[in-house]
């Protein structure tokens, strides 16, 4: 039987992929479990493992190459017999439902009978499964990244004991973090095995355009362009607050040489302050509102090739400042090398916009999908103001600007959320490192 394989969606957003390279060969024998390809979807690039096993006996959409979301990219053969056969498909052939079966030799005149449709076999994505549960394939093999496989022989875990939190339910490298910190050892530490120091992902500057030509849009760029499409639909209110910095500044000059970045400090000021305001961080659904169980703070990154992605900090008022500051900057590497999962930039419920760095006074920013409020940070400057003792003084400050989806919270509820976040930081910047 000659199975075909079709183009994943890896994530609820995917409607087209790109076939970044192959890592089986045409010939090369494919067992369940291995890497067939790697995908460039919506905003990152993904391994593709097979859950068939067979001979990889002909690649219809080579490296570079873009195809939709359920198209035939490759076709797998049981036998050498039929590597033949499936050899006869070309790339430019429609039809997604049958194998390609060679007609069998007849008698002249006589009827041939039309192949059967041959099963479709989905790569890397499994039927929907809730999240508790290890995923497993039909084989009875628990579905996992290679990162969280590698993690889980580094630090001694059972995949099989580790609920998925990935796309369908597949293991990611955070489940066996988290696994590895509520398990106890029980007899003598795990060896753990010297890593090979491999050279990371440089990525690839945009290349400089060309006057007169039309330069195709990215998958990402595609992605992002959706994305701000369906953010019109969304009736936005905006609020404005100056808040002064010398407070927070003192603080981050005492903690920046422990890894601590300002990102990671208004994160944690953020996540704090909507602890008292669950409305800021529901989610709007056409029956009503959901009030989410954690604090997921998306901050928004721009990607040096072009596009933009919101890598998301989990729980961050669950989690100390070091944590947050390690965590932010693994998740900025490997968004720039487009290797998040999709739970990993798709799970923010309030969103961080920070364009300080750039000089940027103030600004207002566009609410996400999928999410309530985005908060706009400028600069903070020296400014001249009046003391409330009435004297005249000069002190950092900064603006920030809320935008957020009127159909969830208000201007009140937007003003008050300000003022907090500007009583903390300003008179109380010491509980971040709580």
């Amino acid at each position: 039987m000659i199975r075909e394989i079709t183009m994943p969606a890896l994530s609820s957003t995917m409607t087209e992929g790109k076939v970044v390279t192959w890592k089986k060969q045409v010939g090369e024998t494919v067992n369940r479990g291995d890497m067939l390809l790697v995908v460039e979807s919506d905003k990152a690039d993904m391994d593709v493992e097979s859950f068939e096993e067979g001979i990889l006996a002909n690649i219809l959409v080579s490296d570079g190459n873009s195809a939709p979301v359920g198209s035939v990219i490759a076709l797998i053969a049981e036998s050498e017999a039929e590597v033949a056969q499936a050899k006869l498909r070309s790339p430019n052939d429609k039809g997604t439902a049958a194998a390609v079966v060679a007609e069998p030799a007849a008698e002249p005149k006589a009827p041939v009978a039309e192949p059967k449709p041959k099963p479709k076999v989905e790569v890397a994505a499994a039927p929907p499964a809730p999240v508790a549960p290890p995923s497993r394939n039909g084989g009875g093999r628990v579905v996992a990244s290679p990162n969280a496989r590698r993690l889980a022989t580094e630090l001694g875990i059972d995949l099989a004991t580790v609920s998925g939190s990935g796309p369908e339910g597949r293991i990611v490298g955070e489940d066996v973090e988290r696994a590895a910190t509520q398990v106890k050892p029980v007899s003598a530490p795990v060896a753990t095995p010297t890593p090979v120091a491999t050279p990371a992902p440089v990525a690839t500057p945009a290349p400089a355009p060309i006057a007169g030509t039309t330069a195709a849009f990215t998958p990402m760029q595609q992605a992002v362009a959706r994305n701000m499409e369906a953010s019109l639909v969304i009736p936005t209110f905006r609020v404005g607050y100056t808040v002064t910095t010398d407070a927070l500044d003192a603080l981050y000059k005492s903690v920046k040489s422990k890894g601590v970045t300002m990102t990671t400090l208004l994160v944690k000021a953020i996540a704090l302050t909507l602890v008292k305001h669950p409305l800021a961080y529901a989610t709007y659904t056409p029956t009503g509102l959901r009030y989410n169980q954690t604090i997921n703070v998306a901050v928004a990154v721009a990607m040096e090739d072009g596009g933009l992605i919101t890598p998301v900090l989990q729980e961050a008022d669950r989690k100390d400042l070091y944590t947050l500051s390690r965590e932010w900057k693994d998740l900025v590497e490997r968004a720039r090398a487009k290797k998040l999962q999709p739970d990993e930039y798709m799970s923010g419920n309030f969103t961080l916009s920070n364009l300080g760095m750039f000089g940027v006074d103030r600004f207002d920013a566009i609410v996400p999908p999928g999410t309530t409020a985005i908060l706009a940070v400028g600069g903070a400057k020296p400014t001249v103001v009046a003391t409330d003792e009435g004297h005249i003084a000069v002190k950092k400050q900064m603006q920030v600007n809320l935008s957020g989806d009127h159909r969830v919270f208000y201007g009140a509820d937007g003003a008050k959320f300000l003022q907090d976040l500007a009583r903390l930081i300003e008179h109380s910047p010491q509980q971040l490192t709580l």
